[in-house]
């Protein structure tokens, strides 16, 4: 049912009554975003199909922008000369009444692949047409073939080559024959003569590699003897030559029967077998550390490399003259750094305890002064201890050195004055862990010392000197050596549960 309630009652009248008058126009309303982008250019009017005109141009005439004219040299140049303006450059073949002649493709009437567009690319003979091979096989006159007897019995082959032919024949025979029975004779026996490949010698030795190493330093690490002289025993070490002038830097421990005794004798091995006397400069027990020197004449000096600029993992090379073996040398890499090490002394002495490079390379007996050196060949540490699970002290992987920087710094003191001094805090200290402070504990205080004078008491635990942990009496003697006398050092401490930081003007020992 359709409602017409709302409808004209005139437009109902004209169009009927099934009719509804049309609806209202909606116009909706346009963004002027989408006006600006799809509505007309300014000032067009009307329909799209009208052509634009433009504004007149500069030459007050109207259209589109002309090309400039054609300068005058270029035309004179380029143009046809007078009265031929209407010469063209080629009269058409059908003026002068010449038909042009079809020329036939360079491929028509003889098969050639280089000439046919349409031949296929592939490797086969050279490009001679099959009836060319043709005629001239047939143009060329066969010879008659010869049968066997026709050249036995057809007198075709003199009988001095068939002689000579026969002849050759046995001795190709008689040759064979006695070779294969010099080779059945002779391959039953357990003797003869062996074919053995030989390799070339190998010559992959590239700058950087232990070779290459082993090579520049080698020169620069000397073997020590320290005997009395007519002893048939003594000890046994190395060396490392550290200056022009015939300084060697060694382990204390090396040289220490002879710093006791004037009568010991030294003698300084180099690497060509070249053997003299060494005398010693100084040395230093608390480090581990001395300094000998030898007369001779431009010795091969160790490059000196920077201990601090190691990492855990880099690669590391020692060389020396372990068990009286010299020059040489064995590969590993860095363990650990700054590992507090405790050795016992020589001749009864004191212990001794120094910072220490920890190294996987090979260390025994008689590698003790000698060079440890990184991956350029300088020098990073000298090799001084050994870590052992037997009796023998044989090496198990675990070896120390000290650390270049520190022992340049003290081999200095020994050349200048003979002797070293060392910073020194005034206590006695003994390794502490418990459950809530790990670290040296004070077990007395020099009276008048430079602890005594900062307020440190007995029972203190140290845990801190300076910029240095300290875990263990050890560690607490390594970080006050690295200070020099006279420096104002925090000691960070734990007492009765309490942390505590004071200051302590390190003295010298």
């Amino acid at each position: 049912m359709t409602d017409q309630s709302n409808a004209n009652p005139a437009q109902s009248g004209a169009a009927g009554a099934d009719r509804l008058a049309p609806r209202p126009l909606e116009r909706p309303a346009v963004d002027p975003a989408q006006t600006a982008v799809f509505g007309r250019p300014r000032g067009v009017e009307g329909a799209f199909d009208k052509l634009y005109t433009p504004p007149p141009n500069g030459n007050g005439t109207s259209g589109l922008e002309l090309a400039p004219p054609t300068p005058e040299s270029l035309a004179e140049a380029f143009r046809r000369p007078p009265g031929a303006e209407d010469v063209v450059l080629q009269r058409p073949l059908e003026a002068t009444g010449e038909s042009p002649a079809a020329e036939e493709p360079l491929w028509t009437g003889r098969h050639d692949p280089w000439r046919d567009p349409a031949s296929g690319a592939v490797l086969a003979g050279p490009a001679v047409p099959a009836e060319d091979a043709e005629a001239d096989s047939a143009d060329r006159p066969g010879g008659a073939l010869l049968s066997v007897p026709e050249v036995l019995f057809g007198r075709r082959v003199k009988p001095r080559a068939l002689a000579l032919l026969g002849v050759v024949a046995l001795l190709v025979g008689a040759i064979g024959g006695l070779a294969a029975w010099w080779i059945a004779d002779t391959g039953s026996e357990l003797t003869g003569s062996a074919t053995i490949s030989e390799a070339e010698a190998a010559k992959e030795r590239p700058p950087g590699s232990l070779a290459d190493i082993a090579r520049r330093v080698s020169p620069a690490v000397v073997s020590l003897e320290v005997m009395k002289p007519g002893g048939d025993s003594g000890e046994q070490g190395s060396g490392v030559v550290i200056d022009p002038q015939g300084y060697i830097l060694t382990n204390e421990h090396v040289v220490s029967t002879a710093v006791a005794d004037s009568g010991v004798k030294i003698t300084a091995i180099f690497n060509d077998g070249t053997r003299t006397e060494a005398k010693v400069v100084g040395a230093d027990q608390k480090t581990d550390l001395a300094v000998v020197k030898v007369t001779v004449t431009n010795p091969a000096v160790m490059q000196i490399g920077k201990s601090s600029d190691l990492q855990v993992g880099d690669s590391v090379i020692a060389v020396g003259s372990p068990l009286a073996l010299q020059n040489s040398i064995t590969s590993g890499i860095i363990s650990a750094l700054e590992r507090p090490v405790t050795t016992s002394g020589e001749n009864g002495a004191p212990p001794v305890t120094y910072s220490a490079i920890q190294t996987d390379a090979a260390i025994n007996h008689g590698n003790s002064g000698g060079a440890l050196v990184d991956s350029t060949g300088a020098l990073v540490g000298i090799n001084s201890a050994i870590r052992s699970s037997s009796a023998d002290g044989g090496s198990i992987g675990i070896g120390f050195a000290i650390p270049s920087d520190y022992a340049l710094k003290i081999a200095k003191e020994l050349i200048r004055s003979g002797k070293v001094t060392h910073a020194d805090i005034g206590i006695n200290a003994a390794s502490v862990a418990g459950s809530s402070s790990m670290g040296a504990q004070v077990q007395n205080v020099a009276p008048g010392g430079p602890a005594a004078g900062a307020g440190i008491k007995e029972g203190d635990v140290i845990t801190k000197v300076g910029d240095r942990m300290v875990r263990d009496s050890a560690e607490l003697t390594v970080a006050v050596r690295d200070h020099n006398p006279g420096e104002v050092v925090p000691v960070q401490l734990a007492r009765d549960g309490a942390l505590l930081v004071v200051d302590v003007t390190l003295g010298s020992d």
